[in-house]
């Protein structure tokens, strides 16, 4: 090896060591690059840095993602979720399971409104979970059920994941969306038929909401009411923002723009929207936006750096080893992904160990597409990996003292392991990514 390559690995282990002494990834990041750079090239390298961070900040495509931070956070604040929640609930609370299955479709709604875990686990975990414990659900299956339905929004579009993937791979934000709408449906279907099971199995798990008290919230006519009036809303709003993507009405920016606005109007009929609202709105998502931009330019020089110092070089010969060719660099990707996922966060898999391997993959002539959506349900992992579980953490901020930590991962691990089922069906299947992208023409 090089010099420039023993730098190069150095850098990783100092990047790595730093975060694990607490400084925030986006400096870890910056640190690290910017060390390893001036010591194999000195400032020479980093004179590509002023365009590289202008390209970033004037990405038109990335702007969908304060837009879409905006309509999810929106939808939260002004309790659309709750009411959902509440709706659905009853709908499907006479069945076995039939609270966390609520939970779960609430999940793809959410996710499909927001994109965004913490807040989808925070308020339904704040919601649901006192009212499961009180009706007889163990503590790990009502929390993991919780935590599982908040990871939908990684997946199922919109996605902050597959726009910055999209950014990373070279592909479309529409054709991504398009690839993962199926698999994100289908991880969510395998949930649901998991609740089923479970239900039929051991039902004192996950008990029904008994008749007497179905029948106290009301009958058939003021249920389809509730639907009407906050379920279908939220619905109209999902079916509209991507239906503009997928139908190539509109560009993703644009529909995000439009949802953002209808969240506002979705907010304002539900007699919601007021001052105090909004600006706590506006908050939450300039802190979001402002916290994923700020790693974005942070990892501008770390990558630089990487690439400057031959790390490219490295990660071929590396990959030349493996035996199996394409198929075994891909097995390979997704168990790395998969274990840094107990330690690391998505946004810096995506931005520090992807582009490392990507080249090898655009060697092969892999399938960009696939190849993303399979990335970003690997990623989906990541949240309720242990021990550094977002969605856990999240959700433990909330729970009542009853649920422990013990509970919290114990219960977590079957939904993990559904996962990983619905990412080895994607990778044996590939057409569950690409059929819908090439029957739309994209």
């Amino acid at each position: 090896m090089s010099p420039n390559e023993w730098i190069a690995l150095s850098m990783i282990g100092g990047f790595l060591i730093l975060m694990l002494i607490g400084i925030p990834v986006a400096i870890s990041l910056a640190v690290a690059g910017f060390v390893a750079g001036l010591a194999g090239f000195g400032p020479l390298l980093f004179s590509l840095m002023p365009a590289r961070l202008y390209g970033v900040v004037t990405n038109y495509t990335l702007l969908a993602i304060p837009l879409f931070v905006f309509m999810g956070v929106m939808l939260e604040k002004s309790r659309v979720a709750e009411d959902m929640l509440e709706t659905i609930g009853r709908a499907m609370g006479g069945v076995n399971g039939g609270m966390g299955i609520a939970i779960i479709l609430v999940g793809v709604l959410m996710g499909a409104s927001t994109g965004i875990v913490g807040a989808t686990v925070v308020t339904v975990g704040m919601l649901t979970l006192p009212t499961l414990l009180r009706r007889g659900y163990h503590p790990g299956v009502a929390s993991a059920t919780i935590c599982a339905s908040g990871t939908l929004g990684q997946i199922i579009p919109p996605s902050l994941v597959l726009i910055l993937l999209s950014e990373i791979l070279g592909e479309s934000v529409g054709t991504l969306f398009a690839a993962a709408f199926v698999p994100g449906l289908a991880i969510a279907v395998i949930y649901i038929v998991y609740l089923l099971v479970l239900g039929w199995w051991k039902p004192e798990l996950v008990p029904a909401i008994p008749k007497e008290e179905r029948a106290a919230a009301g009958g058939m006519k003021e249920l389809l009411r509730d639907l009407a009036r906050s379920v279908i809303p939220p619905l109209m709003l999902v079916f509209a923002v991507l239906g503009s993507i997928l139908g190539g009405v509109a560009a993703p920016t644009e529909a995000a723009s439009m949802g953002a606005l209808g969240s506002l109007v979705i907010a304002l009929l539900a007699r919601r929207l007021d001052f105090p609202m909004l600006k706590a709105c506006l908050h939450s998502t300039l802190t979001i936006t402002a916290m994923v931009y700020f790693i974005l330019l942070c990892a501008q020089p770390f990558s630089l750096a990487f690439r400057g110092l031959g790390g490219e070089n490295m990660v071929h010969d590396l990959f030349n080893l493996l035996p199996g060719g394409e198929l075994g660099a891909l097995i390979f990707l997704m168990v790395i992904l998969f274990v840094l996922g107990f330690f690391l966060e998505w946004i810096e898999i995506s931005y520090i160990a992807l582009p490392m391997f990507l080249p090898v993959f655009i060697g092969y002539g892999t399938d960009m597409v696939w190849l993303g959506v399979l990335v970003a349900m690997n990623l989906q992992m990541s949240f309720l990996t242990p021990p550094f579980g977002w969605a856990l953490f999240f959700l433990k901020g909330v729970a009542p003292p009853e649920v422990t930590t013990r509970h919290l991962y114990l219960g977590v691990l079957p939904f993990v392991g559904l996962q990983a089922m619905a990412v080895v069906l994607l990778f044996c299947f590939p057409g569950l990514a690409t059929w819908l992208p090439d029957a739309i023409g994209w």
